[in-house]
C-alpha cells in the first residue's frame, strides 16, 4: 500500500458539542491518497485530524469510491472521485484564507453528539456564511481511532520525530563545524586587522597634529583678512546711506507736485460727471419712447408673418395640386403608351401567325397559345393598372386629409417654420438619391442585356458541342463495327472470306495522298481511318492479290478511346469559356488547304520502347467503301463546305 500525502496543514476549528458553549481548536488536517494493487488496483481517500498539542487526538476517515458514489447521492455532490480530493484541498484553502478575519465567509465545524469529544463518532462541516443563512458545502463523518490505531500514529510520530532529529543533529554537527571553521578564520583576520588598525592610528595621530598646525595659521591670517573686509563694508554702507536719503528727499517734492495735479484734474472729472447724468436721463427718456414705438412694430411685423404664412399655405396647396396634376397626366400618356405598344405587338403577332398558317398549317396551335398567353398578361397588366388607379385614389385621399392637418399645422411657431425648411432639405436630398438610384438601375439593365447575350451565345456553342459529340458517337460506333468484322476477318483463313465483305482491294499507288469527295462539295475532308495510314506495317505485300494483314483489336480500341478522351477535353473547354469566341470542332476535318493531317496526332500514337508494337493497317487493307464519301439522301441538307463533322464520311 502506498500513501501520497496531498495535504498536511493546522487550520482553526470551531467544535460544538451537545449543550456545550462553541470553542476553537488549532487541529491539523492531514489528506493523503492511499493505493492498493492486491486484488484489484484502486485508490482510495484518507483523512486525518489530529491534534499538536493532545497526542490522544485522532479521527480517521477513509473514502472508497463506493463510499463516495453514496455520499455524492446524499450531498448532490457534482464532482467525480478523482477530481473530489483537489475540490476538498480548495474549500481547505479558502478556510485558512478567511481565518484571520473577524467574520469569516468560510469556516469549519467540527459537531458531536456528546457534550465532549470522547470516542465518539464527529462530523467535519465546510460551511459557507451569508447574510441569510449557513451553507454547509461538505459533511464528512469521522470515527474516532481505536487504540491500535492511536498506537500505530503515535508509533509513526515517534519514528518521524526521530528522523527529524537525526537530521537536525546532522545539520547540528556541519554547523558546528562550520562556525568553528570560521571562528579560527575570523580570529586570524581580527588579529590582522588590529594590527592594521594601530598602525592607521599612529599614521593619524601625525597626520592631525601637522592638520591642526596649518589650520591655525590659515586661521589667523583669515581674521585679518575679515576685520579689513569689514571696515571696507561700513564705509560703503554709509556713503550709500547718504545717496538714497537724498534720493527720497527728491522723490518726496515730485509726489507733492504730481498730488496738486491730480487733485484739478480731480475737480474736472466730478463737473463732467454730473454733466453726463444729466445728459444719461435725458437718453432714456428717449429710449423709453422708441421702445414704446419698437413694441407696435413688433406686433405689425407679427401680424403681417401670420398672413403671409396664410399665404404661403394657400401657395403650397396649389403647387401640390398641380404636381398631383401633372402625376396623373403623366401616368395616363405612360398607360397610353403602353396599351399602344401591346396593341402593336399583338397586330405584330397576329400577322406573324397569318404568315405562319400560309407556310405552316402546324405551327397554327402554338401561336394560339402565344396569343392567348400575351391576352392574359394584358388581363392581369389591366388588372394591375385598375389596382394602380384605387392605389392612387387612396393616396390621393390621403393626401387630402394631410392637407387638411398641414393647414392646422400652419398656425403654429416660427421654430417649425425652420424644421420646415430643414425637412425641404431633406426630400431634395432623398430625390437626388432617387435620381442616382434611377441611374444606378439602367446601368445594371445594360449589365443584364449584356449578360443575357452573352448566355445566349454560350447556348448556342453548347448546341454546337452537342452536335460534334453526336458524330463523334458515330464515328465511335462505326470503329467499333469495324473492329468486330476485322476480329470475324482474322478468324477466316481462307482467301474468299477476305473478299467477302464486298470491298474492292485498292493499291497503294492508286490511293491518292489526301482523297478529296466531290460529291458532298468538301475538297478536304477526310475519315479518320485515314490517320492509321502513318502507322501503317512498312514490311506489307505491294501485290494486290496478297491476302490484306488485319489489324490488332488494341489499336482500333486505342483509337476509340483517345477519341472519347479527347472529345471529353474539348468539352471541358467549351464550358469553362464565357467570351463569345468561335469553338474549334473536335471531329471536323483540317480547316487550311497546307497539307495538315486529319484526325489524331503523331504524338499521340508515337511507338514506345516499353510498349507493345502496333500492327498498322496496309493500304491495301482500306478498301474503297471505307473511304467511300457518305452521299447524303434528298431529304437531308448537304453539309457546310467549311465544317463538315467526320462522320458524314461514314454511313453508321
Amino acid at each position: 500500500m502506498a500513501a501520497e500525502r496531498i495535504f498536511d496543514r493546522a487550520l482553526w476549528v470551531r467544535v460544538r458539542g451537545c449543550g456545550c458553549e462553541e470553542r476553537r481548536l488549532n487541529i491539523r488536517v492531514n489528506v493523503e491518497l492511499l493505493s492498493v494493487s492486491n486484488p484489484v488496483h484502486k485508490k482510495d481517500l484518507a483523512v486525518r485530524l489530529t491534534d499538536d498539542t493532545d497526542p490522544f487526538f485522532l479521527y480517521n476517515l477513509v473514502i472508497s469510491e463506493e463510499d463516495f458514489q453514496s455520499l455524492k447521492s446524499q450531498q448532490g455532490l457534482l464532482v467525480d472521485f478523482s477530481a473530489f480530493p483537489q475540490k476538498f484541498i480548495d474549500l481547505l484553502q479558502q478556510c485558512i484564507q478567511e481565518q484571520s478575519k473577524d467574520i469569516p465567509r468560510f469556516l469549519l465545524q467540527l459537531v458531536s453528539s456528546a457534550p465532549a469529544l470522547d470516542h465518539t463518532p464527529v462530523s467535519l462541516n465546510v460551511v459557507e456564511t451569508n447574510p441569510f443563512k449557513h451553507l454547509t458545502h461538505l459533511s464528512l463523518k469521522f470515527l474516532p481511532g481505536t487504540d491500535a490505531e492511536i498506537k500505530k500514529f503515535l508509533a509513526n510520530c515517534l519514528k518521524c520525530l526521530k528522523e527529524d532529529k537525526t537530521i537536525l543533529e546532522e545539520r547540528l554537527k556541519k554547523t558546528e563545524e562550520d562556525l568553528t571553521r570560521q571562528l579560527s578564520y575570523t580570529q586570524q583576520s581580527l588579529s590582522e586587522k588590529s594590527r592594521e588598525l594601530d598602525k592607521l592610528k599612529n599614521e593619524w595621530t601625525s597626520y592631525t597634529t601637522a592638520l591642526s598646525s596649518k589650520h591655525s595659521q590659515e586661521l589667523t591670517s583669515e581674521k585679518e583678512r575679515a576685520l579689513q573686509a569689514q571696515t571696507q563694508y561700513q564705509q560703503q554702507h554709509e556713503q550709500q546711506k547718504k545717496e538714497l536719503e537724498n534720493l527720497h528727499q527728491k522723490s518726496i517734492q515730485q509726489l507733492q507736485n504730481r498730488l496738486s495735479e491730480l487733485e484739478v484734474i480731480n475737480k474736472d472729472l466730478t463737473e463732467r460727471r454730473y454733466k453726463g447724468d444729466s445728459t444719461v436721463r435725458e437718453l432714456k427718456a428717449k429710449l423709453s419712447g422708441l421702445e414704446d414705438e419698437c413694441q407696435r412694430a413688433k406686433q405689425e411685423v407679427l401680424s403681417l408673418r401670420r398672413e403671409n404664412t396664410t399665404l404661403d399655405a394657400e401657395c403650397h396647396e396649389k403647387e401640390k395640386l398641380i404636381n398631383q396634376l401633372q402625376t396623373r397626366v403623366a401616368v395616363l400618356e405612360q398607360e397610353i403608351k403602353d396599351k399602344d405598344q401591346l396593341v402593336t405587338r399583338t397586330n405584330e403577332v397576329l400577322d406573324a401567325t397569318q404568315e405562319q398558317k400560309v407556310v405552316l398549317e402546324e405551327s397554327t396551335e402554338e401561336k394560339q397559345r402565344h396569343i392567348e398567353k400575351l391576352e392574359t398578361t394584358i388581363k392581369s397588366l389591366s388588372a394591375e393598372l385598375l389596382k394602380a388607379n384605387e392605389i392612387i385614389k387612396k393616396l390621393q385621399g390621403d393626401m387630402k386629409t394631410l392637407m387638411s392637418k398641414l393647414k392646422l399645422k400652419n398656425t403654429v411657431t416660427i421654430q417649425q417654420e425652420k424644421l420646415l425648411a430643414e425637412k425641404e432639405e431633406k426630400l431634395q436630398k432623398e430625390q437626388k438619391e432617387s435620381q442616382e438610384m434611377g441611374q444606378s438601375l439602367r446601368m445594371k439593365e445594360q449589365e443584364v442585356c449584356k449578360l443575357q447575350e452573352q448566355l445566349e451565345s454560350t447556348i448556342e456553342k453548347l448546341e454546337e458541342s452537342k452536335q460534334l459529340l453526336k458524330t463523334n458517337e458515330n464515328v465511335i460506333t462505326w470503329l467499333n463495327r469495324q473492329l468486330s468484322e476485322v476480329q470475324v476477318a482474322k478468324k477466316l483463313d481462307t482467301p474468299a472470306s477476305a473478299h467477302a465483305g464486298g470491298r474492292a482491294a485498292v493499291s497503294p499507288l492508286s490511293m491518292p495522298d489526301r482523297p478529296s469527295f466531290h460529291t458532298s462539295g468538301v475538297s478536304h475532308a477526310i475519315s479518320p481511318l485515314y490517320t492509321f495510314q502513318n502507322f501503317l506495317d512498312p514490311t506489307h505485300s505491294k501485290s494486290g492479290n496478297s491476302q490484306c494483314p488485319v489489324p490488332k483489336a488494341s489499336t482500333l480500341t486505342f483509337f476509340s478511346l483517345f477519341l472519347q478522351v479527347q472529345l471529353n477535353s474539348q468539352l471541358l473547354k467549351l464550358s469553362r469559356c464565357s467570351d463569345a469566341h468561335a469553338v474549334p470542332a473536335v471531329g471536323h476535318a483540317a480547316n487550311k488547304e497546307n497539307g495538315d493531317q486529319l484526325g489524331l496526332e503523331l504524338k499521340y500514337l508515337k511507338k514506345k520502347d516499353d510498349s507493345i508494337p502496333l500492327r498498322g493497317l496496309s493500304q491495301n487493307t482500306l478498301s474503297s467503301e471505307y473511304l467511300r464519301p457518305y452521299v447524303p439522301s434528298k431529304a437531308q441538307p448537304s453539309p457546310k463546305a467549311a465544317g463538315t463533322p467526320a462522320s458524314a464520311y461514314f454511313p453508321g
